[in-house]
């Protein structure tokens, strides 16, 4: 159980015993009723509900009693709940096996072989073994749901089996007429093979969660008492020291503190390529230490990891409905009632027109067996449950399915640019020496000797550029940190000043030779640091907050969508437009303090765009939650990731594309789901209630239709491939 900041607590339960859209309703609205629930979705497709209780309403009882009351069983426990489905679709299996096992030969008794003294009677011992024990759950589960006010597919099952069933057998006793046992069977039969069919393409939709939760270590080496011990992972604790070996997962989430290796983090932020790894990193857990030894002290566990919380934002978001949803659920909530009707317009009609009891029976039963809710339940839950299943195992979180709705109207997107489209620290990007033939690298050295101790971005930036240069840095005396101008220090018996050209000019040091490399430097909007040695200038360096590596890519690839591009920022007009062209942004929102970055986003909304966000930091969160749709770079703040529908776990902007595309995929693949239920009842009532259809071949494409929806939404599995090649 969960508790949010507000107080509320969320419980998620799995429900045993849904088999259509009505059911899930009705599990739904018995939640609903219970004192102290706020709120109540269950996602029929993976058959659970989540649960909001007002703060101190917390009697999960009073929840399974009521799901209970209504017809069906919940379980707190997800293990449990997947042995149960497993144990189901492997009894729905058998019952298949069993009913064709005699309708087979009830079918060819009934057509093949012509009549003989008791063929009657023999007919009807193949048929009623079949009746009783594949139609019992079908009998249970009506009256479960006629009880709790509503009437369920089953009902219409149960009605169409048992009329097929009853009509033969008073014709059996009195003699005289046409026998449909063979229609009865095979009803069940056929519904029965749908049953076990549905209930394992459900299992693969729902196979990204499983996947992510296998990715999990059952075990870890910590060190106590000074020693290496295999202990299980839910033993490790907080602050305890674990150590992981090359070809191993890393245990929970944690911060190296000894040892190098490099970490392939593919499973969670989608990147391919292996993350270099030093005292100082942070490490995620589940994720594969590929070389070397790694020593990190344990900062996360249990529900708390990266995967924990992964797992539980994806379970949310298939929990949630897109918009497209209510109309489905809408014509769901009439749907048998109105096929009921349409059976009996049918029987009367027909007997209207003329024709025989018997043939008016016989299409009054196709209409109650060929009509299916459950397609129309399974449309888009299956959808949303693939899609956000590929986008974890690609490092794209989905919280709310209403924004794969947004994503597919979008019509611009408006990136943060610190932390967003840059790195979010300075770092080098232009050395010149001020003489002819003077030794940049020795600038380098000195400048960054000078600036070790100092904790200021901009010197370390320095020390970070020496760093990756392999230079060796000399050691300095006498440091001092001028506030907000550079620093002084002794290196090797020289006096060497890195700051600000004004603190150098104070200083008495000659800056004018640089007065045009300075110009040209703060054109390109970079921020200006010069070297003294011994009171003569000796370098210039240009700083700047660098783009990623992919985010020109990622401007790109969204030109080519036909979105158009923003950059949004506190910095100034030069500095946003350098970033910009350098980017190739065509628009760029420059000094817009924090508080004002909202209203940004509304003046474009009033404008008629649909507006994408994508942000960062803690300043960035009304933006996000103003715009249609915010995405949250994973590697910013919590506040800006909880105000993001969705969340980029890797921070990477190439991302930004990637759920979009996965996002259009999806929306793209329920409306498919959609227009295959409702035009598979459009068209095969009408030819049921024509007479066209006989109660087998109803029953057989009712059948086939739920699976072909839950088929249809796994094809999205396809576009993991897609996301990997957008690079």
């Amino acid at each position: 159980m969960l508790t949010d900041e507000d107080g509320t607590q969320q419980i998620r339960l799995e429900i045993i015993g849904m088999t259509c859209a009505m059911c899930a309703q009705t599990v739904e609205r018995a939640l609903g009723d219970v004192p102290g629930v706020a709120e109540a979705t269950i996602n029929f497709a993976d058959e659970s509900a989540s649960v909001i209780f007002e703060p101190g309403a917390d009697d999960v009882q009073a929840l399974v009693q009521a799901v209970r009351d209504a017809g069906y069983d919940a379980i707190l426990g997800e293990d449990q709940a997947l042995e149960q489905r497993d144990a189901e679709a492997r009894r729905q299996g058998a019952l298949f096996l069993f009913g064709l096992a005699l309708g087979i030969p009830l079918m060819v008794l009934g057509m093949a072989v012509g009549d003989f003294p008791g063929k009657p009677w023999a007919l009807l011992a193949l048929a009623t073994p079949v009746q009783i024990v594949l139609g019992w759950q079908y009998y249970v589960n009506s009256a479960r749901s006629l009880r709790g006010g509503t009437a369920n597919m089953d009902v219409l099952i149960a009605m169409g089996s048992t009329t097929a069933y009853l009509y033969s057998l008073y014709f059996t006793i009195a003699g005289g007429g046409h026998l449909y046992y063979d229609s009865a069977a095979f009803i069940l039969t056929l519904i029965t093979l749908g049953r076990y069919l549905e209930a394992h393409a459900k299992g693969r939709a729902s196979a990204a969660i499983r996947k992510l939760m296998d990715l999990a270590p059952q075990e870890a080496t910590v060190i106590r008492d000074g020693e290496e011990q295999r202990v299980p992972v839910a033993q490790a604790r907080v602050g305890e020291t674990i150590v992981v070996r090359p070809g191993e997962r890393i245990a929970v989430d944690g911060s190296v503190i000894g040892g190098g290796s490099t970490v392939d983090e593919s499973m969670i932020t989608g990147e391919s390529v292996p993350v270099e790894k030093s005292p100082g990193d942070e490490v995620i857990g589940a994720t594969m230490n590929v070389a070397g030894t790694l020593r990190f002290e344990a900062t996360r566990i249990g529900a708390e990891t990266a995967l924990a919380q992964i797992i539980k934002l994806v379970r949310e978001a298939q929990g949630t409905r897109p918009p497209i949803q209510r109309l489905a659920d809408t014509v769901a909530a009439y749907f048998v009632p109105a096929v009921i009707a349409i059976a009996v317009l049918t029987l009367a009609g027909w007997l209207i027109a003329g024709a025989d009891f018997e043939t008016a029976l016989v299409n009054a039963v196709s209409v109650l067996v060929i009509a299916c809710p459950c397609a129309l339940g399974l449309a888009t839950p299956t959808a949303v449950m693939v899609g956000t299943g590929v986008g974890a195992e690609h490092g794209i979180l989905i919280r709310q399915a209403a924004a794969l709705e947004g994503v597919g109207r979008l019509t611009s997107v408006v990136f943060d640019k610190t932390g967003t489209l840059t790195r979010g620290e300075p770092a080098v990007t232009d050395l010149r020496a001020l003489a002819d033939g003077a030794d940049e690298n020795e600038a380098l050295a000195l400048a960054a000797a000078a600036e070790l101790p100092s904790e200021h971005p901009l010197g370390q930036a320095i020390v970070s550029e020496v760093r990756r240069q392999g230079i060796d840095v000399p050691e300095a005396t006498g440091f001092e940190a001028v506030a907000g101008r550079g620093v002084k220090a002794t290196v090797a018996g020289l006096q060497i000043m890195v700051g600000s050209p004004r603190m150098l000019r104070d200083e008495g040091v000659d800056i004018v030779a640089s007065e045009a490399l300075r110009a040209e430097l703060a054109e390109q909007a970079r921020t200006v640091i010069m070297v003294a040695v011994d009171g003569q200038a000796r370098a210039v360096f240009g700083l700047a907050d660098t783009p990623r590596p992919t985010s020109a890519r990622a401007v790109e690839l969204l030109g080519e969508m036909g979105l158009r591009v923003y950059l949004l920022t506190g910095d100034n007009e030069r500095t946003a437009w350098a970033v910009a062209r350098e980017l190739g942004i065509d628009d760029a929102l420059a000094e817009v303090q924090p508080a004002a970055k909202a209203a940004q986003i509304i003046e474009l909304q009033a404008a008629g765009q649909r507006v994408a966000m994508v942000g960062d930091g803690i300043n960035d969160a009304p933006a996000l939650a103003q715009a249609d749709v915010g995405i949250a770079i994973g590697t910013g703040t919590d506040v800006a990731i909880e105000a993001g529908e969705i969340t980029l776990v890797s921070g990477d902007p190439l991302g930004v594309p990637r759920a979009i595309t996965l996002s259009r995929r999806t929306l793209a693949q329920i409306k498919q789901n959609l227009f295959l239920a409702f035009f598979y009842n459009v068209l095969a009532i009408p030819l049921a209630v024509a007479g066209v259809l006989n109660p087998m071949i109803a029953a057989g494409a009712m059948a086939a239709s739920s699976v072909s929806v839950v088929t249809n939404s796994l094809r999205l599995r396809g576009v993991g491939k897609r996301l990997a090649e957008v690079k």
